[in-house]
């Protein structure tokens, strides 16, 4: 028996998106690779914030300090995502609507957000 017209039209998709993946620039790659590290950490906080019991236990115990590191830890890392994706945009040479800003100012300006950002945070923890 043959592919099912929709498992070849899925293969011919992936294989498309990791075609025109091999054109994009190393730079921007870099930042799909930090961005991807966020979501994945922000995901590992999150599950381990539901299966541990030793930290609720904690925050049963001593009270809520825990449950503030644990959203400072989780809002940390999709922050951080949320403007790696704005440099991302920013700094790709085909977004014509960025195409007069500088890659260095777009840069500054996601080191500057990402200053603000954990600063707030940590103040967040208390």
């Amino acid at each position: 028996m043959g592919k099912s017209a929709t498992t070849r039209d899925v293969h011919a998709l992936f294989h498309s998106l990791r075609s025109a993946y091999a054109a994009t620039a190393n730079h921007l790659k870099i930042i799909d690779l930090y961005i991807v590290f966020a979501i994945v950490t922000a995901v590992i906080q999150e599950i381990r914030g539901r299966i541990g019991n030793a930290g609720v236990t904690y925050m049963a115990i001593v009270g809520s300090f825990p449950f503030n590191s644990f959203l400072s830890g989780v809002l940390s890392c999709v922050g951080t995502a949320v403007l790696a994706v704005s440099l991302r945009i920013q700094v790709n040479k085909d977004n014509k609507e960025f195409k007069d800003l500088p890659p260095e100012r777009a840069f500054a300006d996601f080191v500057l957000c990402n200053l603000v950002l954990h600063l707030v945070i940590m103040n967040f923890l208390g």
